[in-house]
């Protein structure tokens, strides 16, 4: 049985967490805690604070372990430890959130200099009316032409399926030009 880890990272609710329920067939291990705004005294979401576990069969001989990153820079500290032993990592950027962009193509940055391995950006809420154009978002982002940037609804499992395959195919493709 062969596993492969891989992590997904991102801003602040891109959709990380959504991502791994969407397809794992275990409850996700998720670490949420409420986030409140003092100001307001009312909670407002959820957000995580360690880690989102989460696990797919793809047939008899290859599991995929998903590692959701916490998105807030205060718990970045998680990020390294998160990517140890990763053999690939999807970016997730809200594409109706253009403010978050900056912060998407730092993280990107962070996990490249953590390890050298495969990686695809999942523009997520593709579905919504204020999506970017993916063209636009690869602009934004200053991604190479190389870079798989991919439409993603976190919430279909198709789509989320779709992105795993795509970086599952270049691990492996950079796994069998390794063994040359």
């Amino acid at each position: 049985m062969q596993t492969v880890k891989m992590v997904v990272t991102g801003p602040f609710s891109a959709g990380k967490t959504q991502f791994i329920r969407s397809v794992s067939e275990i409850d996700v291990v998720a670490t949420e805690r409420k986030i409140t705004n003092p100001s307001e005294r009312a909670v407002k979401q959820q957000t995580t604070v360690a880690m989102d576990f989460g696990r797919i069969t793809v047939d008899d001989d290859l599991v995929l372990y998903l590692f959701g990153t916490p998105g807030q820079k205060r718990f970045d500290f998680m990020w390294e430890i998160l990517s140890e032993g990763m053999l690939g990592f999807i970016v997730m950027i809200d594409s109706t959130r253009p403010e978050t962009f900056r912060e998407g193509r730092s993280i990107l940055e962070t996990f490249r200099a953590y390890a050298p391995t495969p990686y695809v950006v999942a523009a997520n809420k593709q579905d919504a009316p204020d999506a970017w154009d993916l063209e636009d978002m690869r602009h934004a982002l200053r991604l190479s032409p190389k870079v798989k940037l991919l439409p993603c609804v976190a919430t279909k499992k198709a789509t989320v399926k779709n992105i795993l395959l795509e970086l599952l195919y270049s691990i492996l493709a950079e796994m069998e030009g390794g063994e040359k």
